[in-house]
């Protein structure tokens, strides 16, 4: 099969840290302008707070030390847009429009563009809006409700506009909003005399940006709009952490199966169906584990593939304890307070890839939130000590987000994993239902930045499908992550941990894991591993090994 075009792609993101933007927005930019997707995106988000200065504004229209913004929370950054300076926080919606203009010259057409997109928003919301001359924006009868600042380069524009929906108008009295001293702001809610949510004005703005750029097929989706940005909704890993589903002194009942299933789940079938293998090389691997007191993510996870790894003397370590900081309703580890990190972890990790001579090595770990880098220097010692231990063994890791901090992974990319996987886990729409902490745009950003900060080493992440998605939003997906220029994606069948953790809602036949497959390729991707029984780490050194030699030494 091979991949389709699509003219628009909007995503909500749902908030996101204005660095982690920025990062997302150059790898899409980037994406586009080097050919690795031919599609035009629009990227919908919400930031904490946040000044930004565009290239030429002058930094004297903040008009408080940095200190003080930081003080309420409000970072400061000089960015590569036009315009002055603005403000972004809680109760305004951003877009960033990463599109290919038909002549890089005609930047105003553009600007006017998005300003009557803004137009038609307000007025279908319920309020007059307008432009002024000799001002770039939205206005109305209470001073300006949206700004723009755009940049293009190499014919695709980035940055965008920002309308206020209900936000804090103190933060613009810390500053002359776009340059302009002597014009107020306003909110939308204030102009209709009611809360207008996020969720509302994506709907709207998403309708007339197709119409007015005249897309009509855009291919969209959306996180979820948590508390204060939309309609109050309840999500099921929520549910499940209060259950005590992740925390075994927490766990008050549990749940009855009917022949092995729980309710409304469709049976097992054959294609899933996997003999235990109890041989000597997979007893003598469990033994050498326990006598280094290592853990393995094959065991925490009930992979389904143990005993075909373990039999041919590969195992994947997991490092940093095995209690996890954060609760994910398809992961079997278990949620709580860690003990303090084990100092000597990295030396016995080490000792364990040397005496299994392993090729190819992957090394994971529970989040550790609680730790200041998040984990990332022992993940690095684990690396370096792996190294010194066995030379020739190629080291892939498997790390957490580390919360968006670029340091943290720098510090992992500093001690040069041949392949850095960071699973995206699933599509953005089921992120919120299915993860207590995790955002798709960090996800990807993070995987962008590490190929920036290591550009000779390969990007891996996976899916789990068979958890309530469609076969249209993975296809969705596939290109997001194409775009952004992963090498290698995994694609495999989600099996309930226990009978506590979140239902089966389907089994993916084989033929679509084999037309995912298909389209990934199609798309350009180096190399997806697409199949029921596949997982992150399954199959990793010849996942690596397919890509092509082109793709490695870039």
């Amino acid at each position: 099969m091979t991949a389709t075009v699509s003219q628009l792609r909007t995503r909500w993101l749902g908030r996101l840290p204005y660095a982690e933007a920025w990062d997302l927005q150059r790898a899409f930019h980037e994406g586009k302008v080097e050919g690795r997707t031919a599609d035009n995106y629009l990227l919908l988000l919400e930031h904490p707070p946040v000044f930004t200065i565009g290239r030429n504004g002058d930094a004297g229209n903040l008009l408080v030390p940095q200190q003080v913004a930081a003080d309420r929370g409000a970072e400061v950054f000089h960015v590569d847009r036009g315009g002055d300076i603005t403000f972004h926080g809680p109760g305004q919606l951003v877009g960033y429009p990463i599109v290919e203009l038909d002549d890089p010259k005609q930047i105003v057409p553009f600007v006017r563009k998005l300003e009557e997109v803004l137009i038609r928003t307000v007025n279908e919301l319920g309020a007059d809006a307008w432009r002024e001359d000799g001002y770039t924006g939205v206005w109305t009868e209470r001073g300006k409700v949206a700004a723009i600042g755009v940049r293009v380069s190499r014919r695709v524009s980035m940055h965008g506009f920002a309308l206020n929906l209900d936000t804090d108008m103190s933060y613009f009295e810390m500053m002359n909003p776009c340059g302009i001293e002597d014009r107020p702001v306003t909110n939308l809610s204030d102009l209709v005399g009611r809360k207008v949510s996020l969720e509302e004005a994506v709907e709207v703005v998403e309708r007339h940006f197709g119409e007015v750029f005249g897309y009509s097929n855009a291919e969209t989706q959306h996180a979820a709009f948590v508390r204060g940005q939309g309609r109050p909704k309840a999500f099921e890993v929520d549910r499940l952490l209060e259950a005590g589903t992740f925390s075994p002194e927490r766990r008050t009942h549990e749940p009855v199966l009917l022949n092995g299933r729980l309710p409304g789940e469709p049976a097992r079938p054959d294609w899933m169906k996997v003999k235990a293998r109890l041989d000597g090389d997979y007893l003598e691997l469990k033994k050498m584990m326990r006598g280094l007191e290592l853990n393995t993510v094959c065991e925490e996870a009930n992979c389904p593939n143990i005993y075909e790894c373990w039999g041919m003397g590969t195992a994947t370590l997991m490092i940093l304890g095995d209690k996890c900081t954060r609760a994910c309703s398809f992961c079997n580890v278990d949620t709580g307070k860690p003990t303090e990190f084990d100092v000597f972890e990295p030396f016995r990790a080490a000792e364990a890839i040397k005496k299994m001579n392993l090729k190819h090595a992957v090394i994971t770990s529970v989040n550790r939130d609680d730790l200041d880098d998040g984990g990332a220097g022992i993940f690095a010692h684990t690396i370096t000590e792996s190294r010194r231990q066995s030379p020739g063994t190629e080291i892939e890791v498997l790390i957490p987000d580390f919360k968006g901090d670029r340091e943290a992974l720098q510090t992992v990319m500093d001690a040069s994993p041949e392949v850095l996987n960071h699973n995206t886990e699933t599509v953005i729409r089921l992120q919120r239902d299915i993860r207590t902490s995790a955002n798709y745009g960090r996800s990807l950003a993070l995987l962008w930045r590490a190929k920036q900060m290591r550009p000779d080493g390969l990007t891996k992440s996976g899916l789990i499908v068979g958890m309530g998605e469609t076969r249209e939003e993975v296809l969705g997906t596939l290109a997001d992550m194409r775009a952004v220029g992963i090498d290698i994606i995994t694609i495999g069948q989600y099996l309930r941990p226990t009978a506590r953790h979140r239902p089966i809602h389907r089994y993916v036949h084989p033929d679509e894991f084999a037309e995912y497959k298909a389209y990934g390729q199609g798309l350009g991707i180096p190399h997806v591993e697409s199949g029921p029984l596949v997982r992150s780490s399954y199959h990793a050194k010849e996942s690596r090994e397919a890509v092509p030699v082109s793709i490695k030494a870039k």
